[in-house]
C-alpha cells in the first residue's frame, strides 16, 4: 500500500484540509499506517497535480483560504483497482522482540535494564489500549446502528484493540520470564 492509499480512504471517508487530515490521520489510519504530516502534504500536492484530488479553496475570516481536499474521480478509480487487487500477507519486524532474543547472551544488570524497557512498552501499549478504547466508546456506542462505513471503521478498530491486547498479554509473558530469570 502506499500513503497516497490511505489518504483516499481518509478523504472519502471525510473531505478536508490538509491540516485536518494529518490530524485526522494521526487518530485514525496512521494507526495502521504511519506518516508525518510533511509526508502527507508531499503527496497531497502530487495528488493534485496528477488530477487525484480536487480542491476547492474555502474563505476564512482573518486568515488565508482555506484548501479543502476531496476525491476526484481519477483518485476514485486509483483506489478501485487498489481494492482489487490482492495483498501480500505482511512480515512483522519487532526490534524489541529480537533485543528479549538476544538477552540470552547479555549479563544479570542488562537483562535488568532490559526488564525496564519492557515494561516501558508495557506502559505505552495499555495506554494506547486505553485510547482505542475510548475512542470505541465514543464513535461507535451501538453496533446495531451503524451502516457499512462505520462498521468497517469499527472492525479496523477492533482489530486494533485485539492486537494491544495480544501485545500485553505476551509483554506480561515477557516479564514474568524475566523476573524469573533474573531472580
Amino acid at each position: 500500500m502506499a500513503l497516497e492509499h490511505a489518504i483516499l480512504v481518509s478523504l472519502l471517508e471525510l473531505p478536508g484540509s490538509g491540516y485536518e487530515l494529518a490530524h485526522r490521520f494521526d487518530r485514525t489510519i496512521g494507526r495502521f499506517w504511519s506518516a508525518s504530516h510533511q509526508q502527507i502534504y508531499r503527496v497531497l500536492k502530487r495528488m493534485e497535480s496528477d488530477g487525484w484530488v480536487a480542491v476547492e479553496a474555502v474563505a476564512q475570516q482573518g486568515r488565508p483560504d482555506k484548501k479543502v481536499y476531496s476525491v476526484a474521480g481519477p483518485g476514485r478509480a486509483v483506489l478501485t483497482a487498489w481494492l482489487r487487487t490482492p495483498v501480500e500477507s505482511e512480515s512483522v519486524r519487532q526490534e524489541l522482540a529480537v533485543k528479549i532474543r538476544g538477552a540470552a547472551f547479555d549479563d544479570p544488570q542488562g537483562r535488568a535494564g532490559l526488564l525496564a524497557e519492557v515494561e516501558r512498552h508495557r506502559e505505552i501499549h495499555a495506554a494506547m489500549l486505553e485510547r482505542y478504547l475510548a475512542g470505541e466508546r465514543r464513535d461507535f456506542p451501538d453496533p446495531e446502528t451503524q451502516d457499512a462505513g462505520q462498521s468497517l471503521q469499527h472492525v479496523v478498530l477492533r482489530g486494533g484493540i485485539e492486537y494491544e491486547r495480544m501485545y500485553l498479554a505476551w509483554l506480561d509473558d515477557v516479564l514474568a520470564t524475566l523476573r524469573r530469570i533474573i531472580g
